[in-house]
C-alpha cells in the first residue's frame, strides 16, 4: 500500500503538490492522469525519492519513503524515455543490475526478457538502441527485480502493438499477484487496457479517484477518454458558474 499525507511541493511560486493525500492498495492498476503542471511528475519524483516534499508524508506499507532509500529497492522504475551508459552492451546492462542488487533479491522476473528475445539483442551497445528497443530494456528491467511497487512512465510509447499487448499482459498479471501499479500516460485508450482506477490531478490536487469500471457504469460510457472528457468539461463549467449568494 502507497499512502500519501498532506504531500505538499513547491517550486519557487509553482505549488506542484498542494497537500495531496490518498491511499493505493495492492492488486490495482492506478492511471495518474491530469492536464500539464497538474503535479503527476511530481508525485512520481516523490516516490522515487527523486524529489523530497516540503512537508506531509509518504509510506509504503506502512514504512516511510522518506526516511527509509533502502525502500527504494521494492520499487521497480520504467522512465518515459529509458537513458542507459552508450557504451555498454544490453548483455552487460543487465549483468550489472544483477550484481548491483547481488544479496538483497533471491531471484528475477525474466518473463518479459524472454517474451521481448533480449537475448538476440544482448551484443548490441545502448547507443544502437531504437526508441522502441530502449522501452523493451527499461520494461524489463523495471520488472527484474519482482518489486512490490511497479512506476510506468509512458509505458507503451514507441512499441509495436504486439510488444505493447505483451507489456500490458505482463502488468496484468503483476497486478493479478497483489502488486501495485502506478501508471502515467497521455493515451487514455492505453489506460483502458491495464488501469483499474483513476487518480486525476488539477494544480497538485486531487479531484478524483475513482475505480474506472464505477465510471463506466454510472456515465454508460465505455471509453475511459470519453468519460474523463465529460467530467473535465462538467469541472470547467462548474468554474465559471457564479456562486449563488448566501441566505
Amino acid at each position: 500500500m502507497l499512502e500519501a499525507r498532506g504531500l505538499t511541493k513547491t517550486f519557487g511560486r509553482l505549488c506542484a503538490l498542494d497537500a495531496l493525500t490518498v491511499r493505493l492498495s495492492g492488486g490495482q492498476s492506478v492511471a495518474l492522469i491530469g492536464p500539464n503542471g497538474a503535479g503527476k511528475t511530481t508525485f512520481i519524483k516523490c516516490v522515487l525519492r527523486l524529489v523530497l516534499p516540503d512537508s506531509g508524508e509518504l509510506t509504503l506499507d506502512g514504512a516511510s519513503l522518506l526516511d527509509n532509500p533502502a525502500l527504494r529497492s521494492r520499487i521497480g522504475y520504467m522512465p518515459q524515455i529509458g537513458r542507459f551508459p552508450d557504451h555498454l552492451r544490453v548483455g552487460q546492462l543487465f549483468e550489472l543490475m544483477r550484481e548491483i542488487r547481488r544479496g538483497t533479491h533471491s531471484g528475477t522476473d525474466e518473463d518479459l526478457i524472454e517474451a521481448f528475445r533480449i537475448d538476440r539483442i544482448a551484443h548490441q551497445t545502448a547507443r544502437t538502441l531504437s526508441g522502441g528497443t530502449r522501452q523493451k530494456v527499461s520494461a524489463c528491467l523495471a520488472l527484474l527485480f519482482d518489486p512490490d511497487l511497479l512506476v510506468l512512465d509512458e509505458p507503451t510509447a514507441g512499441l509495436d502493438p504486439v510488444s505493447a499487448e505483451i507489456l500490458t499482459e505482463k502488468v496484468r498479471a503483476v497486478r493479478a499477484k497483489g502488486k501495485l501499479v502506478l501508471l502515467t500516460s497521455h493515451i487514455l485508450s492505453d489506460l483502458d487496457e491495464i488501469a483499474t482506477d483513476v487518480l486525476y490531478l488539477i494544480e497538485g490536487r486531487m479531484q478524483f479517484y475513482r475505480p474506472i469500471a464505477e465510471m463506466k457504469a454510472e456515465s454508460g460510457e465505455t471509453r475511459l477518454g470519453r468519460i474523463v472528457a465529460g467530467m473535465m468539461r462538467q469541472a470547467a463549467a462548474d468554474a465559471l458558474r457564479p456562486e449563488e449568494p448566501a441566505a
